[in-house]
């Protein structure tokens, strides 16, 4: 059984607040990062990472100590509730450590397995995306929708690489070469959660992308499907946030992405 309305907008609001909170501790801490650990080769970490997710999980400790949580740098707890939070405390660390200014918060709720509630703040913009099932998606509390766009060869897309894109051999390279050929432009911004945003709101037509983590997608998936639009993985087949690939559009756009990013039969995502 679904979350009732009334309880997912009260969980929609104080995730809108502790997202805020994670992000003025960003914000604050933008360009003065001293702290730099490496997760992988090309896999950063800084201490603002840290600090935003203490402050979300001590916020979710106090209001909803039942409840589980899975966080990028902490890792999960297993209480055996059916709410689990789904944290990523900055999404876009690389850009955050360079100083570029394109990085967001993003905590996705699921509950009994499904993605139920997601709220993304992007600090520097001060933009707060939030959505619930049956509750739309808003930007400030806005009704968002997707774009409008019908033909490929008109849409702006976006795109990412995943850490491992030196060493593994699906690494979206060949994807991104045959989309440029075919859209009218491809972004690579360096933040899903923010590139799903703006898919939601009608910024970008499509984003598609490899080897995301569940904190990833959790939120940005339920702001896209409530802003009208379609994620699937590359094949079309029913999207989960612990699956390989996601590809998000408009719908108007979505059969046209998924010809051009699995051009043979018999196309596996591993």
């Amino acid at each position: 059984m679904p979350l009732s309305k009334t309880e997912s907008a009260l969980l929609i609001s104080f995730a809108g607040d502790i997202a805020r909170g994670a992000g003025e501790i960003l914000k604050d801490g933008f360009s003065k990062v001293r702290h730099v650990k490496m997760k992988g080769q090309i896999d950063p970490v800084t201490e603002f990472d840290v600090r935003s997710e203490k402050f979300i999980k001590s916020a979710i400790h106090r209001e909803f100590p039942e409840h589980d949580i899975l966080a990028e740098e902490s890792g999960g707890e297993d209480k055996k509730s059916p709410y689990r939070w789904i944290i990523d405390p900055l999404d876009g660390t690389v850009n955050y450590a360079h100083e570029i200014p394109v990085y967001c918060v993003s905590i996705g709720l699921e509950y009994e397995g499904e993605c139920a509630v997601g709220v993304v703040h992007d600090p520097e913009r001060n933009e707060l995306f939030t959505a619930g099932r049956n509750l739309g998606a808003r930007l400030n509390g806005k009704k968002i929708v997707v774009s409008p766009e019908t033909k490929l060869d008109g849409a702006i897309l976006a795109t990412g690489f995943a850490y491992d894109v030196r060493t593994v051999r699906k690494n979206n390279l060949g994807l991104f070469g045959r989309m440029v050929k075919n859209a009218q432009a491809v972004r690579r911004f360096g933040s899903a959660a923010l590139d799903l945003c703006w898919t939601a709101c009608g910024r970008f037509d499509g984003f598609w992308e490899l080897g995301l983590h569940p904190w990833d997608a959790a939120a940005g998936l339920v702001i896209v499907e409530e802003a009208g639009g379609k994620v699937t993985q590359l094949d079309g087949s029913p999207y989960s946030i612990y699956n390989f690939g996601i590809l998000a559009s408009n719908t108007r756009l979505h059969r046209q992405m998924r010809k051009v990013l699995v051009q043979r039969k018999g196309f596996k995502e591993r």
